[in-house]
């Protein structure tokens, strides 16, 4: 008895759920909103890449680029002229790992150094000058001492 009890509960609320249904197609016929069009959805971009709903002008004239003009990733990095020892600020040490940082106070670059290159040890913040040279990975300080 139960049973038959449980089922009338369930189909009492399918019709029920299937009322509901009903009454929001109907609703949204009535609204007259049949979703938005295709010109409402698109959107531009413009030579910026910033997006807009607007079409581009075709009238406006285009800029032309050469293939050869456009670079790809970070350009390779170049020995300057200057031949000898630089100079640098040691801007972060691992001593633990052995490796670090040196800012060449000229250029202002960036130069990994290894602890198989120091000639003394070096801690952040000191002055040293340096030699570079290029490894597998880049550029690498060589000869590395403290200038004081």
């Amino acid at each position: 008895m139960a049973d038959s009890w449980s089922k009338r509960e369930r189909e009492k609320k399918k019709q029920q759920q299937k009322k509901d249904k009903e009454e929001k197609k109907l609703e949204k016929k009535s609204s007259g909103k049949s979703g938005t069009s295709l010109d409402d959805m698109m959107a531009y971009v413009d030579e910026y890449g910033n997006i807009s709903n607007t079409p581009p002008d075709p009238n406006k004239k285009k800029v032309e680029v050469k293939l050869e003009d456009i670079q790809i990733g970070v350009p390779k990095w170049e020995a300057t002229a200057e031949e000898g020892p630089r100079t640098g600020i040691v801007s972060f040490f691992n001593e633990s790992k052995g490796y670090g940082f040196i800012k060449d106070l000229n250029t202002q670059e960036s130069i990994f150094v290894h602890a198989n290159g120091l000639t003394e040890q070096i801690k952040e913040n000191n002055k040293v000058s340096f030699e570079i040279e290029m490894t597998h990975k880049g550029p690498s300080a060589i000869q590395v001492k403290l200038v004081k």
